[in-house]
């Protein structure tokens, strides 16, 4: 870009006869296209004729001493882009002249034309960024005249925007579709720059304010929050992350940061599901959220796991699976939160399946996580074994703590994906085999899913029936427990027996633990010198004489049923082998539903009311597998 040549050298005997005869002969309008719309600008035609006459009667130098004349045409004179435009073009009726890509458009344009003919308007924060891309793209600096826009603009925001968090974020914000010359004249940079600063200054005064709030009364401290957090949510997610990083830089403290991040993900990500049918015919708003979703988990990587709340990773992983985000996003994401699986809810784990998936529920996902929290177990009780070789210690550690929770937890994932028909036996089984056996105390939260899940498959085979019911331990069922599954139909017959050989046990344990409480009672009353004014000493004794025939009497009667049992099971093993397997096991399980009810010794009514209500509600799926399994 030259610089205007000196005016003194110019003869004014020449140059006066020159331009009279000039602009007495010519009258010169040119129109000016930006994007479509056309602005006319007087007398800048005459310029190209004038230089045209000089050519024929003057040397090259004073050619270019004929500058004068540009006083009395503005926008060339201030423009270096026109000037070399109107010198350059080789029209002789020059009337028409079209700027291709200019930043701002048509808009940034006028403003640029009222400042060269001395229109009056006011520079603010919403368009310094324009008039400082246009000024740049017209080429305005002080080679063409002084305080030209270029250095109007800078002054402005060096003087104004840069000392000002929400004017430096307002002119940030106001800078899309100025690229790349918005870049280029480094106004992008310097918006970040002055945000960062300002938040860290901002966030020191707030902390002393912090500490003076503190010494008068704690309540005041809740109005000492950085206002900022919310303004970053205007920004595109590229000048977000760009602020962030800088902000980092700057020492902002790592909470408040945490807190813009949960922020603009709730404004930019609102309503997401809303917007799915309309990703459907276009991409870009597709491709624009997930683009959304994987900087802000790339952002939370260098955030402290606990500091993020563990309800916003599960909503953010939902966000991700519905965009389809990158398997680098969704890892991360699963890895922090199996790292705190233990807080996490029932509610938090029904993650939506994709729509490339039949299962209602994202099955896979919740697997990933809790291997990512096993992992994590297995890291912290390495760590404690080496502090510790007792190994009683480690059961009562928080870790084994942790995994208690997160064996209820998965009891109940496991009963709400249980009435899926879509889903799997072996995906099923996955995530009941992945979790140690200390993890759960009893059996009837898994027992329960099981039993959810067979009601709902029906058509499972009677090995995979066996198969799946070996997971559930008989001894960690409860009394209730027990007493269903012993009269439940869709259980294979190995289930069953296994569940009355346990209630024999737990009830000769409770018998001899009853006998015991009634001689030490009866001991314990022979020695009291002061009878009860409520019962006499002779009433209570026949009592508990009463008490203890009848526990013999159901004693015995528990024996003789059991032994039948044994003989009818012997039965029936022997019958499978001669082929008439179908016809033992009915009436094995006939034999053992007749004997239910006297097993709970403390309701058998209530046993039997039970198993005619079951028996009659899902005998059909047993007689399937049982039908199958005898063709086979």
């Amino acid at each position: 870009m030259g610089a205007m040549p000196d005016t003194s050298l110019l003869s004014p005997r020449l140059c006066a006869p020159i331009s009279r005869r000039i602009f007495s002969d010519v009258a010169g309008d040119v129109t000016i296209y930006v994007d479509g719309q056309s602005f006319l600008l007087h007398k800048v035609y005459i310029l190209k004729l004038a230089l045209q006459t000089c050519l024929d009667i003057v040397f090259h130098n004073f050619l270019f001493n004929f500058c004068i004349l540009l006083s009395k045409f503005p926008l060339v004179s201030r423009s270096g882009k026109i000037w070399k435009m109107v010198v350059e073009s080789r029209e002789p009726d020059l009337s028409r002249l079209e700027l291709h890509e200019v930043p701002g458009g048509a808009e940034a344009f006028e403003l640029a034309a009222k400042f060269c003919y001395g229109t009056n308007f006011e520079i603010t924060a919403s368009n310094v960024a324009q008039l400082r891309c246009i000024a740049e793209y017209l080429e305005m600096t002080e080679h063409y005249q002084e305080r030209n826009l270029i250095v109007r603009a800078e002054a402005f925001l060096n003087e104004v925007v840069f000392q000002s968090l929400e004017k430096s974020l307002e002119v940030l914000s106001s800078s899309n579709g100025l690229s790349p010359i918005v870049d280029e004249v480094g106004i992008v940079n310097r918006c970040i720059d002055a945000i960062a600063i300002n938040a860290s200054k901002e966030q020191l005064v707030s902390g002393l304010a912090h500490l003076e709030c503190d010494s008068r009364s704690g309540k005041l401290m809740m109005h000492c929050q950085d206002w900022w957090v919310e303004d970053l949510s205007v920004l595109k997610i590229d000048l977000y992350r760009r602020v962030i990083a800088a902000m980092r830089r700057t020492g902002v403290r790592s909470d408040t940061i945490t807190q813009s991040l949960l922020h603009y993900a709730q404004t930019s990500l609102k309503g997401i599901q809303k917007r799915r049918q309309a990703w459907e015919f276009g991409l870009d708003a597709g491709d624009n959220q997930r683009s959304v979703v994987e900087t802000l988990v790339s952002l939370l990587v260098t955030e402290n796991i606990k500091s993020v709340p563990l309800s916003f990773l599960f909503g953010i992983l939902r966000m991700a699976i519905e965009v389809n985000a990158n398997f680098n996003c969704r890892q991360e994401l699963e890895r922090r939160i199996g790292f705190r699986l233990e807080l996490a809810s029932l509610d938090d784990l029904l993650i939506p399946s994709s729509q490339a998936s039949d299962l209602v529920f994202d099955i896979d996902t919740v697997h990933r996580i809790l291997v990512n929290f096993l992992r994590r177990i297995e890291v912290e009780d390495s760590e404690e074994s080496s502090h510790s070789s007792n190994e009683s210690e480690g059961l009562k550690s928080p870790c084994h703590s942790s995994v208690l929770k997160v064996g209820g937890l998965m009891d109940g994932y496991l009963a709400e994906i249980a009435p899926d028909p879509h889903l799997k036996l072996p995906k099923f089984m996955a995530i009941i085999e992945l979790l140690p056996e200390y993890s759960r105390v009893i059996d009837d939260g898994l027992y329960r899913a099981i039993d959810i899940y067979l009601k709902s498959h029906p058509s499972l085979m009677e090995s995979e029936c066996k198969k799946l019911c070996k997971l559930i331990d008989c001894q960690k069922l409860s009394q209730e427990a027990s007493n269903h599954a012993a009269q439940n139909d869709r259980l294979p017959l190995q289930m069953i027996v296994r569940v009355l050989y346990q209630e024999q046990i737990r009830l000769k344990s409770t018998l001899s633990a009853s006998s015991g409480d009634a001689s030490f009672s009866q001991r314990l009353m022979s020695s009291s010198s002061v009878p009860s004014g409520a019962v006499s000493p002779r009433d209570n004794y026949a009592s508990l004489r009463r008490e203890n025939r009848e526990l013999k009497l159901e004693i015995s009667r528990m024996r003789v049923r059991l032994s039948e049992l044994e003989k009818e099971q012997a039965f029936m093993k022997r019958g499978m082998t001669d082929n008439r397997s179908g016809e033992h096991s009915r009436a094995f399980f006939s034999s053992i539903s007749r004997g239910i009810g006297k097993i709970a010794m403390f309701g058998p009514a209530h046993g039997k009311q039970r198993k005619s209500s079951r028996k009659s509600q899902h005998s059909d799926g047993k007689s399937q597998r049982r039908q199958r399994k005898s063709a086979s």
